[in-house]
């Protein structure tokens, strides 16, 4: 977790706990230690530093001038996801998210008191950025509270448009561009990027949260019955070794008797979901070359992860996938390669 504040303000590089820091800036302690914009701005970049992604946030290829924006945003991302995800009680998690709801109503109102949206007000007012892909999160991660099954592939992607796309929004908002085009070709990265964590984390998100968003329309075609394969998820997890991890390879009949349907279902998700990546592909010529491959490196590491589910066969039960960091270091060197060989052209008008 992060350090306590001290008198001073004082915010380093550690762990981050959406719990730990809910007893220093949630509703009730919210008032009793306000920072500073440079204070909150210390704490922003710290609990970026602090989580793993597939890839750094705040790479060291991101121009100097948008790191703070960048890290202030993710930190807004960080909390309203955490408070989805992380509290343990959807009741309780719904509570905090209309909290957090109305700090954001605050910040837009020039009176902002949580730390992320101190923050974050600069970032808003310099890049003219408006309230809805914000609002959309946190809607989005309110949805997580009441919807846990998706029948279809199309409600499914309806929720990747508030829980996915207002990501890639804000982030040409942050690098200047506001036209639809563009924000249509981030909507297919971003999109693309949320199914391929769906796909990697079936099991765990079954385990750790009771959800489920392989889509009943698609699972039906081979076979697979979801409720059936929770429950074959639930029993081989409730019998494995306490000391083994919720994605290690299982051994029960039950959940070995839905890995072929549950493979053919996972197969068909990831081959709809390529020509999202390459749709997303045609947005890279058209913003500037020194933002270009930190966006590049996010399509690559969701590709990465969708190659790895198909190098093992589909089965993310028994097996999930994910980026090691020499991966990781493979496809920034990859990227910058790509940067050194090919020659930076201007961004191309979408006129």
């Amino acid at each position: 977790m992060l350090t306590q504040v001290r008198p001073t303000h004082h915010v380093s590089k550690m762990h981050f706990s959406i719990h730990d820091d809910l007893k220093r800036f949630g509703p009730e302690q919210l008032n009793s230690h306000p920072l500073s914009v440079e204070e909150a701005t210390q704490y922003t970049r710290s609990l970026t530093l602090s989580h793993y992604e597939n890839f750094t946030v705040v790479s060291w290829f991101l121009p100097k001038r948008l790191r703070a924006d960048f890290s202030n945003v993710y930190a807004f991302c960080r909390w309203a996801d955490d408070l989805g995800d992380e509290i343990g009680d959807p009741e309780r998690s719904l509570e905090l998210l209309g909290w957090f709801n109305e700090q954001l109503d605050l910040c837009y109102k020039g009176k902002p008191q949580h730390p992320v949206f101190i923050a974050l007000a600069p970032t808003i007012e310099k890049h003219d950025i408006p309230k809805k892909p914000f609002a959309d999160l946190i809607n989005a991660f309110e949805q997580d509270q009441r919807v846990t099954r998706y029948d279809s592939w199309d409600q499914l992607l309806d929720y990747c448009t508030r829980s996915a796309n207002p990501v890639g929004h804000l982030v040409l908002y942050m690098c200047g561009y506001r036209d639809e085009h563009r924000q249509r070709l981030a909507d297919a990265t971003c999109t693309a990027l949320q199914l391929a964590n769906f796909w990697q984390d079936v099991r765990r998100d079954v385990i750790d949260r009771d959800r489920v968003y392989l889509p009943s329309d698609i699972a039906s075609m081979h076979d697979l019955s979801v409720s059936n394969l929770v429950d074959a998820i639930k029993h081989d997890y409730a019998h494995k070794n306490p000391n083994s991890c919720a994605a290690c390879p299982t051994t029960t009949v039950a959940l070995s008797a839905l890995r072929e349907p549950a493979q053919k279902t996972v197969r068909q998700l990831v081959q709809k979901t390529w020509p999202l990546f390459e749709e997303g592909h045609q947005l890279l010529p058209l913003i500037a070359p020194d933002v270009r491959l930190d966006i590049k490196l996010f399509s690559l590491g969701g590709e990465s992860i969708l190659r790895m589910i198909e190098h093992n066969g589909y089965d993310t039960l028994t097996q999930r996938p994910s980026l090691s960091k020499p991966a990781k270091i493979s496809l920034m060197l990859r990227a910058f390669v790509g940067k050194i060989l090919t020659p930076f052209a201007p961004a191309q008008s979408t006129a």
